[in-house]
């Protein structure tokens, strides 16, 4: 997984009112916890870019007083009209120490089944992970190229080397449903099957 470089200072008061002025200089005030100790700072806003608005799933090295310390975004807080980033919480990421975050799920193949005019359900945007940092993937891959009308993926189907999925082993998160036009052609297939055969000479015994 891919780290991004976070630079902050240390805030010195940290009541909402010095956190507002805080926001109207493009700071965003932060935690970050879960190390020997939990430590307040602010953040450029433009520098969660790559981090907070963007598809893939990335790790923080945040440098506070000359120190650099992993983290996860643990949590977000954003406002409920302007959508303005508020608040961020960071996880200390502790040597030997696991942590749990969600990976994208991504899919690779074709299916059969969507071939033949099935619907292709992804059931789920995201996996939730628990291990190591260094064992954790940029994303989850799931191949649909044997899945057929009907056939489903589910999350004991997944396996992950060192990583344990966080979530229910028969949770469905993949899916090939029936449609209408599926069934038409199947039912195409079939008469005319039955025509064929019905049509055919009868050989004498």
């Amino acid at each position: 997984m891919k780290s991004v470089s976070i630079s902050g200072s240390l805030r010195e008061n940290v009541g909402k009112k010095d956190a507002k002025a805080q926001r109207s200089q493009g700071l965003i005030p932060c935690v970050i916890y879960g190390g020997k100790e939990q430590k307040m700072f602010v953040v450029e806003e433009a520098q969660f870019r790559p981090l907070i608005y963007s598809p893939e799933v990335r790790y923080a090295e945040v440098t506070l007083g000359g120190e650099t310390y992993k983290a996860i975004v643990q949590e977000t807080q954003f406002h409920p009209i302007t959508d303005k980033l508020l608040h961020v919480d960071f996880l200390e990421v502790v040597d030997n120490k696991p942590i749990t975050i969600d990976i994208p799920l991504k899919i690779t193949g074709t299916s059969p089944g969507v071939l033949k005019g099935g619907f292709l359900h992804k059931r789920a945007r995201k996996l939730k992970v628990r291990g190591l940092l260094e064992n954790i993937p940029e994303d989850i891959t799931a191949d649909i190229s044997k899945l057929d009308i009907e056939d489903v993926i589910r999350i004991s189907d997944i396996t992950l080397d060192k990583l344990t999925i966080v979530d229910n082993p028969n949770k469905v998160i993949i899916s090939v449903n029936q449609t209408r036009n599926a069934v038409s052609t199947e039912e195409a297939t079939e008469e005319g099957g039955e025509a064929a055969a019905e049509e055919a000479p009868a050989t004498e015994a």
